[in-house]
């Protein structure tokens, strides 16, 4: 077996910059939604992969880059399922507000304040898959050259963290 067979390599990013302040509610058991609430979400991504010619697997910037890039998108927004079989989620005609339903209950916020996520529930385990997705098209991660997997981890609360592994190959 040679050396290289016994290595894995692979990048990881986490900065104290990496986190977003975001409003959020999730459903469960079919009928049972939480009251909307805040968390300081915090972010980290790796990527495993055999190193190049530059003997590295990934470069730390632009991955970091991107990640903050995300992260900027979900600050101080409310984060909203676009895709919830019992939350629906309408934009106004003129653009300008943004009302969530879930049965007998209602919100509505301006729209410049929503981030509404293509996921349905915004739990910490489908926004990190999200953010993953998100990553993986915005840096073609999926077109480097033997780059196998992608990990992003969400942190909703100090302590509690959602994982979601991406296969790029």
């Amino acid at each position: 077996m040679s050396q290289s067979s016994k290595e894995a390599f692979g990048v990881r990013v986490t900065k104290d910059t990496l986190v977003f302040s975001a409003a959020h509610f999730i459903t469960f058991n079919g009928t049972i939604c939480e009251r909307i609430h805040g968390h300081n979400w915090r972010v980290e991504a790796a990527i495993e992969g055999p190193l190049d010619e530059n003997h590295y697997v990934f470069d730390f910037i632009a991955l970091r880059d991107g990640l903050q890039a995300l992260v900027h998108e979900l600050d101080h927004r409310v984060l909203l399922p676009d895709r919830h079989p019992a939350i629906r989620v309408i934009t106004s005609d003129d653009g300008r507000e943004v009302t969530a339903r879930f049965e007998d209950r209602r919100w509505v916020f301006p729209a410049e304040d929503c981030c509404i996520l293509p996921i349905a529930n915004t739990t910490a385990e489908l926004i990190s898959r999200w953010i993953g997705q998100s990553l993986i098209s915005r840096l073609k991660l999926d077109q480097q050259h033997g780059l196998a997997r992608l990990r992003v981890s969400v942190e909703e609360n100090f302590g509690q963290w959602a994982d979601c592994w991406l296969n790029l190959q």
